[in-house]
Order: C-alpha cells, then structure tokens, then sequence
C-alpha cells in the first residue's frame, strides 16, 4: 500500500527555507534601511578622539618646493625699531659692495714728528730755580765776528737809513729770523711796517737800545750756541733789580711792562748772533 505523505510533512520543510530566506532578507531590508536613516551626530557629540589630530611632524615639503631656511639673530641682538643702524639692502646700498668690506672710516692718528725739531732760539722757556746767567756789558769779551755784526748793526741804526740793515740779514729759510710767522715779500718792507712811522725810524731806535743794553751767552757749546741782547731775556723778571729795571724801561714802556708780567719774562724785541757771526733773529713775541 502506498505509504502516505501529510501535507504538513511536505509542506513544512519546504516552507520553512522560503519563510527563512524571506526573513532573512527582510531583516537585511531593515538594516539597510536603518543605517541609512541614521540621523548626523552633533560636533559635541562626537568622541574627542575621533577627531583627527594635527600632526607633530609637519610635512616635508618635495625638492621642488623646498625653502632656504634662514637663521633669525638673537633677541637681544635685533636692533630697535629707532635705531641707527641700517642693514645693507634696506636703506643706503651698501657702499663697499660685494666681496669689500667698508674702508675704516675713524680719523687716523696724527703722525708722530718723531720727538720736536731744533729748538728755537728766539723762544726761551725760563726755569726760575735755575741760575742766572752772567751779565756782560764789555764788548770786548765777544769773540770778533760777533763784535764786527754788532758794531755794523749799531752803525746802520745810527745812520737812520733802514736800507743799511739789508745786507747784515741772512737771506733764505734758514736766514734772520724777523717774525715767529711765515714772511710774504721783501724783509725790509716788513720791518717799515712794523715800525709806527713806516719809514722805519722807530724799529732803528729799538734795535739801537736793544743792542746799548748787557747780553747774555746762551746755551754755549752747542747748537745753539747764541749771544743774545739784552740780557733781560734770560733773567725772570721777579728777580729783576731795581737798578735792573731801570734799564729795562730804556726799552720798553710801564704798560709793557705789566703785560710781559703776565707771561713772566720779557717778550719784546731782541737780538741774537751767532758765534760765527750770523744775524739769527730779531723778533718780539712769545
């Protein structure tokens, strides 16, 4: 006899996979559906770590695009906004240009004379301890060529003729010194203009009184070797005696007088010879 088959037997097993894969299926609808329709989630909701964080690295940036990195100076080398200083480039160019380095802009120093020049006989620096020299009236005791200028001197004064003085003067740079400056033309028109007459009859009278008063013997023995008149030029004037100072008023006035008490020793006209005989100067000042 045939064996029989329940509908439920039959049917079931086949209605079970269907029914399954169309649960599965529609279970699957759902999720899909349901993700889907997820609603955004807020900026604060979202986990701090979720958020991406910048890297410590920075990104290296290709060949190409490589830049030159530049050294800043230290802060406490950057100069202030007023200061006086301008980098090359920014403000004056940069006079040296490349490859030069700027010249040394401070003054030199002075060149060194190398010690002082031959001391100047005109000028006489007075050390009052030091002892005064002998003071000598008597012509006779000059050596001769120093006599025979003096008397030749003495004759052209006398003569009133300033032109008589010319040829007693030593010519050249090296010549009679006439002026502690630089002398622009002929030396006899010089002396007219010294004298208040300008026809020199006054610088005559001194150069006579210069050479009537006592004289002193510098620096004998030496280069400087000088007779020099008159003798108040080597002695300070503190020390001047009254007989003394009457002589020195035969040549100068009261009120020169108090001048050169400033200066502490006479400053007017005087007059040096050489040994040899050579007119060295005739000059005033100091």
């Amino acid at each position: 006899m045939p064996r029989a088959i329940s509908i439920e037997s039959a049917v079931l097993p086949a209605l079970s996979r269907s029914a399954l894969a169309a649960a599965l299926a529609a279970l699957l609808a759902v999720g899909v559906v349901h993700i889907s329709v997820q609603p955004a989630s807020a900026l604060s909701e979202i986990k701090r770590e979720e958020i991406p964080q910048p890297s410590d690295t920075p990104a290296q940036p290709s060949d190409d695009q490589s830049i030159e990195k530049k050294s800043l100076p230290p802060l406490n080398q950057v100069p202030s906004p007023d200061s006086t200083t301008t980098a090359p480039g920014l403000g004056e160019p940069d006079k040296a240009g490349p490859g030069k380095s700027e010249p040394d802009q401070s003054q030199p120093d002075e060149a060194d004379p190398g010690g002082e020049g031959p001391p100047d006989s005109a000028r006489l620096a007075i050390d009052p301890n030091a002892p005064i020299p002998e003071i000598v009236y008597d012509l006779g005791k000059l050596p001769e060529p120093v006599r025979r200028l003096h008397d030749r001197i003495m004759e052209a004064t006398k003569s009133g003729d300033i032109e008589k003085l010319r040829p007693l003067l030593e010519p050249g740079e090296s010549g009679t010194q006439l002026s502690f400056g630089a002398i622009e033309g002929d030396p006899i028109d010089y002396l007219k203009e010294l004298s208040g007459d300008k026809e020199g009859a006054e610088i005559l009278a001194i150069l006579e009184d210069v050479l009537s008063a006592g004289f002193v013997h510098m620096d004998a023995g030496t280069p400087n070797d000088m007779y020099v008149w008159p003798y108040f030029f080597a002695v300070p004037l503190e020390k001047l005696t009254p007989a003394q100072k009457v002589e020195l008023f035969r040549i100068v006035t009261s009120g020169d007088y108090d001048e050169m008490k400033t200066y502490g020793t006479y400053i007017f006209y005087r007059v040096g010879i050489t040994p040899e005989g050579r007119w060295s100067f005739f000059v005033a000042g100091d």
